[in-house]
């Protein structure tokens, strides 16, 4: 594609101070003038630095450019905002009126919810690694992300590309464990909307791929305006179904299930995923200062916070 010349700068003018810091604040900002996430910013900073140094390897440029500008990214707040986190009562209400409205969508809702997959994670689900037994715990064997890139950034021209797992290597996988009401829900959707030997999740009709982004985010909104109230449809509760994903990893970690078991399931490191849901694991300080309070108790104190049946003879205690 040639570019106007009205629209390229010379090389030479990237030595001025001035166009390398309006390029790191254009970085910084999304399309729609919002803010951009803080590691799409350092993800796109990464990839200006190489390539200015690059030019200046090929001697286009004398010096790098970007080590005379003193600018640091904007930071954003990370963690989650509890606000959005569904609790179960919410969640499977919204499930439910998925499945009465859009059933086939159903299940993919609840890997969402119930396992905690990432939207790109669910479009790329293969029933063969769904692992669903008649009774109990099975497991999802994620392979990989379905990634909705838009033709002019993919590697096929396809408006959607199957890429490896987030933060992953290429061929690496993750297992996640699917709760027995999970194994239902997918249990049923394979057997009334499954494709064997295919994706777990398709396009309703003939169209041969993955649900679309607008389908399920069609759906999820008239569930939303259907099943929550005026009050909490103004609200950020679940307003995206990425935020079933944090209401899921909320749920372990306040479940008491430890962080590095957390974020094994759910792809995180433990400094991000600590990070990130801070702020949504309840009860937390009160925990804590029970620990404090029983370390420093005295042994006085340790003897009369026992339970009354442990002063008696073990002869006098119930069997």
């Amino acid at each position: 594609m040639r570019r106007s010349k009205a629209n390229t700068l010379p090389l030479t003018e990237l030595a001025n101070a001035a166009t390398i810091r309006k390029a790191l604040d254009t970085l910084a900002t999304r399309l729609d003038g919002g803010k951009a996430a803080a590691n799409t910013v350092a993800r796109k900073r990464a990839v200006l630095y190489g390539a200015l140094k690059y030019a200046v390897e090929l001697r286009y440029l004398d010096a790098h450019p970007m080590d005379f500008v003193q600018w640091r990214a904007p930071r954003n707040e990370e963690k989650v905002d509890r606000k959005v986190v569904a609790n179960p009562q919410q969640a499977r209400l919204l499930l439910a009126t998925v499945s009465g409205r859009d059933p086939s969508l159903n299940g993919s809702f609840a890997c969402m919810y119930f396992a905690a997959l990432r939207p790109s994670e669910v479009m790329h689900l293969r029933d063969d690694e769904c692992d669903l037994p008649e009774e109990g715990w099975g497991w999802l064997h994620l392979s990989g992300s379905t990634q909705d890139v838009g033709e002019d950034w993919s590697d096929s021209g396809e408006m959607r590309e199957d890429r490896e797992l987030k933060h992953r290597a290429k061929k690496t996988t993750r297992d996640v464990p699917a709760c027995p009401e999970l194994v239902r829900i997918l249990r049923h959707h394979r057997q009334h909307y499954g494709n064997p030997g295919g994706r777990m999740f398709n396009a309703p009709g003939s169209w041969p791929g993955p649900v679309t982004k607008g389908t399920y985010l069609g759906a999820w909104r008239q569930a939303r305006e259907t099943a929550l109230s005026p009050v909490q449809q103004r609200s950020v509760l679940a307003r995206v179904p990425y935020h079933l994903r944090h209401a899921a990893v909320s749920l372990w970690l306040n479940a008491g299930v430890p962080a590095t078991q957390v974020a094994e399931w759910a792809g995180h490191s433990v400094h991000v995923l600590l990070k990130v849901y801070a702020s949504c694991i309840d009860g937390q300080d009160e925990a804590a200062r029970k620990r404090i309070e029983a370390a420093l108790a005295t042994p006085d104190q340790h003897e009369s916070a026992r339970p009354a049946d442990e002063t008696l003879p073990p002869i006098c205690r119930d069997e």
